[in-house]
């Protein structure tokens, strides 16, 4: 029998390799303002992800090539400051180094007796500390806020209903403003989209909290069940944040399962100067964020918290005889991550998680964090100062909506081409989102290395496309 490993048979030559891949992430981040945010891909630069798979390896070095030439270019471009499409993270060099670490590792994090298991558990306590959880909270770490909140979803529905629940009549409440993945966890876990009632938002985006008690009355009178209310701290489309600690009373006083989706507000708290917006997280039953967002973890990294450790215990755990526990061995140290969600085989996302606050800190992420909204800020005031420009929602956080003007019925047209035209220069990045019928410029400030520089370098682009488009659109109608 010939034997055969995949480890290198030149470790020397793989050594060097791996340092020349190390040195081309740290010169790609360290030059990332030089490179476009985004460019347009042609046939061509998909064309060789298309081929079969192949038979025969290649040289490391070669595929190295490959990665640096057709993939890098051709990224969505969060890491670049002048990236505002959406809610992402920009990442950090420790985070990278960090995922380097894990995977050299190769844990699976699922349980057994093991520090990494620790790691996860002291990145939970940490969370538990900052929302003012107590001793017995549990978490665990997910790929992000759309899992967690399902998750949060199945914690509570076991936890207000125990064995009934398949039974019919379940409805849950959430804010019009709520991100889509709330319907999604409702269809996956059975109960159906149907079972959530949208409740209208006031003036600055927040859940109205009469008709959000009037819902609930009005559905415990037809006979139904209501067991879980959504607050978001920081909405995906204007990032405005639910009035938390009313929503907490209603859901104490209703006996509702409360839940924040603060998938990229809730980590606000590391900030002080933003805590008085999120007062009532503290209450939350449950709590989903996302690290890989205002926290610059590398994808992916997300949160479930549970106030109540037994809950989430009893939601999930289960007494496989291949998954045996006992106090010795690699089988101790049990409940285990497996014990507290869906998935038995995970990464060690936590080391990065782990790695970020231990290097930089909590206050510096703060700072970072409250950095952004000064920005968002300073973006407001330019779009104020610009004639030709229109704020279209409040700012409460890091997200700014606002518009190029023009006649109606054609400024959402002018709008949508115009963005298109400031992705395809490579100058920044913003995306669209509809607020009342109207579209809206969205620009969501997450990265940690955005400056005013590159706020001015978005409006100039915003304003240079928007005259083009308006000159183009002149010029075809003579």
């Amino acid at each position: 029998m010939d034997e055969e490993s995949l480890d290198p048979d030149d470790w020397a030559g793989f050594r060097a390799q791996a340092h020349r891949m190390l040195d081309d992430m740290c010169s790609y981040l360290e030059t990332i303002r030089t490179r476009p945010v985004w460019q347009p891909m042609q046939a061509q630069a998909r064309a060789p992800f298309r081929s079969p798979m192949p038979a025969e390896g290649r040289t490391l070095a070669d595929v190295h090539q490959q990665f640096m030439t057709q993939i890098l270019p051709h990224t969505v471009g969060n890491p670049h400051p002048a990236f505002f499409g959406w809610v992402h993270g920009g990442g950090t060099p420790v985070g990278m180094l960090a995922e380097m670490l894990a995977a050299g590792l190769n844990v699976n994090l699922g349980g057994r007796d093991q520090i990494p298991l620790e790691v996860e558990r002291q990145v939970v306590r940490w969370m538990a500390d900052l929302f003012d959880f107590p001793e017995g909270a549990s978490g665990v770490l997910v790929t992000g806020s759309s899992m967690a909140n399902l998750l949060a979803l199945l914690v509570a529905r076991h936890a207000r209903l125990g064995d009934a629940v398949r039974q019919h009549g379940l409805v849950a409440y959430a804010a019009s403003t709520a991100h889509g993945c709330i319907a999604q966890a409702l269809e996956a876990s059975g109960l159906g989209r149907a079972s959530l009632r949208i409740i209208p938002v006031n003036e600055h985006a927040q859940i109205q909290l009469p008709e959000l008690q009037r819902a609930i009355r009005a559905d415990r009178a037809a006979g139904l069940t209501p067991f879980f209310v959504v607050a978001t701290a920081g909405t995906v489309d204007v990032g405005a944040v639910d009035d938390l600690a009313g929503v907490a009373a209603i859901a104490r006083e209703e006996q509702l399962w409360f839940h924040v989706d603060g998938a990229y507000g809730a980590l606000g708290m590391l900030a002080p100067p933003l805590r008085p917006l999120l007062q009532g997280i503290q209450q939350a039953d449950s709590v989903a964020c996302d690290f890989h967002k205002w926290g610059q973890v590398p994808y992916d990294a997300g949160l479930l918290l549970v106030r109540d450790g037994a809950a989430q215990l009893a939601a999930f755990s289960a007494a496989d005889r291949y998954l045996r526990r006992d106090l010795r061995g690699m089988a101790a140290n049990s409940p285990w991550p497996c014990d507290l969600g869906l998935d038995l085989s995970r990464g060690f996302r936590a080391l990065k998680v782990w790695m970020t606050l231990q290097v930089h800190g909590a206050d510096k992420l703060g700072r970072t964090i409250y950095q952004t909204c000064q920005l968002a800020q300073y973006l407001a005031e330019r779009v104020r100062a610009q004639p030709q420009l229109e704020l279209l929602a409040p700012v409460t956080l890091n997200i700014v909506c606002f518009r190029y003007r023009d006649h109606e019925p054609t400024v959402n047209a002018l709008n949508a081409a115009l963005v298109v035209a400031v992705q395809e220069s490579g100058l920044a990045a913003p995306s669209l989102t509809s607020l009342d019928g109207q579209l809206a410029i969205r620009c969501a400030i997450v990265n940690h290395r955005t400056q005013a520089r590159d706020i001015d370098a978005l409006l100039a682009a915003v304003l240079s496309c928007g005259a083009q488009q308006l000159f183009e659109r002149h010029a075809a109608s003579r």
